[in-house]
């Protein structure tokens, strides 16, 4: 049978999931009457939740006759780990553009991405039917794009097709019949070529996607490179050096079949399948016949840039919501989630009960604590930092800078640069994108750009759209200034008191509400000054026998300002940590004891 792999690539929110709803129908993989959720494709419950693609998905379809593996790749830059792999197992992709928003960062990051591994590609203009769309200007866009990515002549002459991926239809002129997807079907068949790979030769795969089955063990996603793979054959893995990991045999194989997996018998090269059989081989490892010697070369993954620390959590309400908190328990969960996300490095601290998490943006990191606190682990979390790096020329210490993409209403386009250029970001384009809205480009440190979410969503009333890709390291830019509030502290153990926040409403906002567990160190609130202030939240009303005029009126609390875990891991300042347990997120001090605190503060100044 022909076969034919091809990857959908965009940025976040151009509709690739959906896309690949309509061509599984379309492809008849369900029956006529059956009920299928909307996004398939994204099974994951936090996929779901979030209405984001976060792990690569494979499928499958027949087209008459020739068998199409379509993979689903996130269009988050900070899941761009995930599609650098994904990449090395096809051989075209399908470049999904929204027809108002154009080329965003992350369209060029997983374009230059698929033109270095000399991907042919075919773009889609998609969402045409949005009355802002401008599919000609969009379809320009991309041609400058790729010429600036030093594509070459043949990846420079690309299809274009225009489609509606939520009404299902393609067609190659704007004004084309508006009916199904075979235009889209027709041209992967035609344009994309089938799998480089040589069958004579002896079973080779590079494992690219890692998973747990509590059936199977562990299963590795790849494409046969070369040979074919048997149920019961005796396999190998090897590291990317050519040293042996294990030796194993096949237990399962499983093939794509729509959403379906199907177990087969036998698989032949350029198929992408999935193995169970093998313990210790890992993500860019090859699996290959007994006999063979050398792994296929994988491609490096680009560094990380952002690090966080993984503590114990040693609060005093520790374990009461959660049964994983040893420090033994997060290490090992760590660690097997560094095996599968290539993006990730775990790091163990000098004392052992910490551990530095490296990855590629806040998302990324904050996607794998929720997962974990899901899982009912309980932990501490320090504020974000950059990984810097020297300059082994000059010794110059160098920190990631990113290229920032920024959608508002022409109205506040003056108070979002004013507030990047405080934060030593460089304005490098701005003009009108239609309806009413301003693009600005920028690049900026990415230290700037921690916390800053929220300030802009404020700014732009919430209405602003920003979007973000690592580029490039340069020098050091200088100190860029901070949060600008300080922190309301408890001074004590105990529950809250209504009427202490009540008298406590003055001072700031408050992040918690009356009858709720808190300590001593633990933050309450935001103070209206710059400053941290230590306060008595669990003060009560001093009864008297004496009344008077006024004493007793009802004490009407204001809504507390409760922070979601990627606020609350962008607000927190050096010396505060978060604090995730299954069902809270609290903020506290690093040190609790106030008198402690007051002597760091005195040693660091």
């Amino acid at each position: 049978m022909e076969l034919r792999n091809v990857a959908i690539i965009a940025h976040v929110d151009h509709g690739k999931t959906t896309l690949v709803d309509m061509l599984l129908k379309q492809s008849g993989v369900f029956r006529e009457n059956e009920k299928v959720m909307e996004r398939a494709m994204d099974s994951n419950e936090l996929e779901r939740e979030r209405g984001i693609t976060i792990l690569a998905k494979c499928t499958s379809v027949l087209w008459h006759g020739t068998r199409i593996n379509i993979v689903d790749t996130p269009g988050h830059a900070d899941f761009g780990g995930e599609v650098e792999r994904i990449l090395s197992m096809v051989d075209g992709c399908v470049v999904l553009v929204d027809a108002a928003e154009g080329a965003l960062p992350q369209t060029k990051f997983v374009v230059g991405k698929a033109l270095k591994r000399g991907l042919k590609p075919i773009v889609v203009i998609n969402k045409i039917d949005r009355p802002d769309g401008q599919p000609h200007v969009v379809h320009d866009q991309v041609f400058d794009l790729f010429a600036a990515l030093d594509a070459t002549d043949e990846q420079l002459d690309f299809p274009t097709l225009f489609a509606s991926g939520r009404q299902g239809w393609a067609s190659e002129t704007i004004d084309g019949e508006h009916k199904d997807l075979a235009p889209l079907f027709d041209l992967i068949v035609s344009h994309v070529p089938p799998p480089t790979v040589d069958p004579d030769k002896p079973f080779a795969m590079l494992a690219t996607i890692l998973e747990a089955n509590p059936y199977l063990g562990q299963l590795l996603t790849g494409r046969i490179q070369s040979g074919t793979v048997r149920t019961n054959m005796q396999v190998k893995g090897l590291s990317r050096d050519g040293s042996l990991v294990e030796n194993g045999r096949i237990t399962k194989i499983l093939a794509f079949r729509g959403l379906d997996r199907v177990p087969v018998d036998e698989a032949q090269a350029g198929d992408i399948v999935a193995l169970a059989g093998l313990s210790k081989t890992t993500v860019a490892d090859t699996i290959t016949d007994p006999a063979a010697s050398e792994a296929i070369p994988a491609q490096p993954i680009d560094p990380p840039t952002i690090t966080m620390t993984f503590s114990v959590n040693d609060s005093p309400l520790a374990g009461r919501e959660g049964d994983k908190v040893t420090s033994r328990m997060i290490r090992d969960r760590l660690f097997r989630e560094a095996e599968g996300n290539v993006a990730l490095r775990i790091s163990e601290t000098g004392g052992k009960d910490a551990f530095e998490v490296a990855g590629r943006g806040e998302l990324q990191l904050a996607i794998l604590i929720e997962q974990m606190r899901r899982e009912g682990y309980e932990l501490s979390i320090s504020r974000p930092r950059v990984v810097y790096q020297n300059d082994p020329l000059t010794g110059q210490r160098l920190e990631p800078i990113e290229e920032v993409v920024i959608d508002v209403d022409d109205e506040y386009a003056g108070v979002v640069i004013e507030k990047l250029s405080s934060r030593k970001a460089e304005l490098r384009d701005m003009g009108p994108s239609g309806a009413g809205k301003t693009r600005i480009t920028l690049v900026a440190p990415s230290r700037s750009l921690i916390g800053y979410q929220g300030e802009f969503l404020t700014d732009t009333r919430g209405s602003g759209v920003l979007n973000r890709i690592f580029s490039h390291y340069e020098p050091h830019r200088g100190a860029i200034e901070g949060r600008r509030n300080g922190v309301l502290v408890s001074n004590s153990d105990g529950e809250t008191v209504a009427f202490a926040l009540w008298n406590l409403e003055d001072r700031g906002t408050m992040f918690v509400g009356s009858g709720e567990k808190c300590y001593q160190g633990m933050i309450i609130g935001e103070n209206s000054r710059p400053d941290d202030l230590d306060v008595n939240p669990m003060k009560a009303k001093q009864l008297t026998n004496i009344r008077s005029a006024g004493k007793d009126e009802a004490v009407r609390l204001t809504p507390p300002r409760k922070l979601t875990l990627e606020q609350a891991i962008a607000y927190i300042d050096d010396d505060e940590l978060v604090e995730v347990t299954p069902k809270s997120i609290r903020l506290r001090k690093e040190i609790l004891n106030p008198s402690f605190r007051k002597k760091r503060m005195r040693e660091d100044a």
